[in-house]
């Protein structure tokens, strides 16, 4: 008995510090709590109506993963309280099913919006958008528009501009929040308008769409349909999260993770199911890579010590490879170079390749004359490193470019690829010259 009531005593006293706490703040601290404890925490928070915000300020996995385990009647709650577009990146993670029958039980006005926002591609403008935005009409007055500003305040996703629209609700201007505060009360809206507005296309990628960010610094960009209808908001923090969650699922893919998501805490089960597939494809990977030691079996047999500098001569194009290609799928990704540029990017990267192999191959000759007092297998050495780097830069550099090209993700498959390519012209090269010059060494 006294067990459960410090119990409970202990529970209150841990809700009402995160109830104070910022939504931020929340969502880290139910991040880090077991599932079972995280889950009755959030059903905790549904009944003070503080779940909606602390589920929004979480990456939408992980947001997903605690919602699933709540009660249905929290579940509702909590969607029906969530901005829009924090709610439609949770939907996007959950099965189709249990979404249509969540969107079923919310008010028609809230599952018609969500519905609206579903329909649109999740890396897009318009999927990463909020349609909770204020529009005012040119006739009105500044006090007007504070008027309207006052009374549609609480429900906008900022405040921070007002879009003018026409009677079609097609973009005609921006109206800084500045401006208006500072107008005479009687001075009209009109006379204040900046029509060069800078606007996002229903249907641009999430990637340009960052970009516009970058280059512009506004803190939010007005989405517009093909006919110029306001559609909605992008804010510059759902502009951050994407950039940030687009960076997680590069990294991710490079790291042989292909579906770019994978929380440390997920159950077991699930990341082999998500790993296991991509290790099993680079079984084969790596049996195209030996095909060039098989070939060169006999030579190997005759002078052994070519196995030990056949793995250096391979690695190391494979690392160069790696650099060139990070830096081409960087430079895409922040729209630095384009296709148009690809020829640009290969010539520098051969001359980056032309220098640091004949470095490193200078470098492996002396260490393998050393170590073996034989100038003819350092020379080999050399040669074979040397030009494998150079191979390695263009290769790095080429494969993104084509990946994109084909509207695949860079990232998804050029690490495991190119490391195959490369490691088989690194076999090839420095066994054939040994082959070659077999009788030398």
């Amino acid at each position: 008995m006294n067990n459960d009531k410090r119990s409970k005593s202990k529970a209150t006293r841990r809700l009402a510090e995160l109830i104070k706490q910022h939504p931020a703040e929340v969502a880290d601290f139910l991040s880090r709590q077991e599932e079972e404890e995280a889950v009755r925490l959030l059903h905790l928070l549904v009944q003070q109506h503080k779940a909606a915000d602390a589920l929004g300020a979480m990456e939408p996995e992980e947001a997903a993963r605690i919602y699933q385990e709540l009660e249905h009647s929290d579940k509702v709650q909590i969607l029906s309280r969530m901005e829009p577009d924090d709610a439609v990146d949770l939907l996007n993670e959950l099965p189709q099913e249990n979404v249509r029958n969540l969107l079923s039980r919310l008010s028609k006005s809230d599952s018609a919006e969500l519905r609206q926002l579903l329909a649109y591609e999740e890396d897009t403008a318009a999927g990463m958008m909020s349609p909770e935005c204020v529009y005012l009409h040119l006739g009105i007055t500044a006090q007007e528009a504070i008027d309207i500003l006052r009374q549609k305040g609480e429900e906008a996703e900022t405040i921070y501009y007002a879009y003018v629209v026409d009677e079609d609700n097609r973009l005609i201007g921006v109206l800084a929040l500045r401006d208006l505060v500072l107008a005479r009360p009687e001075q009209k809206i009109s006379s204040l308008v900046r029509q060069n507005v800078v606007s996002l296309p229903a249907d641009m990628d999430a990637e340009e769409v960052m970009k516009k960010f970058d280059k512009y610094n506004y803190l939010a960009l007005p989405v517009v349909d093909q006919d110029n209808r306001l559609l909605g908001i992008v804010t510059v923090d759902d502009a951050f999260d994407q950039m940030r969650e687009e960076a997680t699922e590069d990294f991710l893919m490079m790291g042989g993770i292909p579906s770019g998501e994978e929380h440390p805490l997920e159950r077991p089960f699930t990341s082999v199911r998500k790993r296991w597939p991509w290790m099993a494809a680079n079984i084969f990977f790596n049996l195209v890579a030996v095909i060039g030691i098989a070939v060169f079996e006999s030579s190997i047999a005759e002078f052994a010590f070519l196995a030990v500098l056949m793995p250096i001569v391979s690695d190391m194009g494979g690392n160069v490879a790696m650099q060139s290609m990070s830096v081409a799928i960087r430079g895409m990704a922040t729209g630095q170079v384009v296709w148009e540029q690809l020829l640009k990017v290969l010539r520098k990267e051969m001359l980056v390749g032309f220098m640091n192999g004949l470095f490193l191959g200078l470098q492996l000759s002396v260490i393998t004359y050393i170590w073996r007092g034989n100038i003819h297998l350092g020379i080999i050495a050399m040669v074979s490193l040397w030009l494998n780097t150079i191979l390695a830069t263009i290769i790095g550099a080429l494969f993104p470019f084509l990946m994109k090209k084909i509207k695949l993700d860079p990232a998804m498959m050029s690490g495991s690829i190119v490391t195959t390519i490369t490691d088989l012209c690194g076999f090839f090269l420095f066994l054939g010259l040994a082959t070659i010059f077999l009788e030398h060494l």
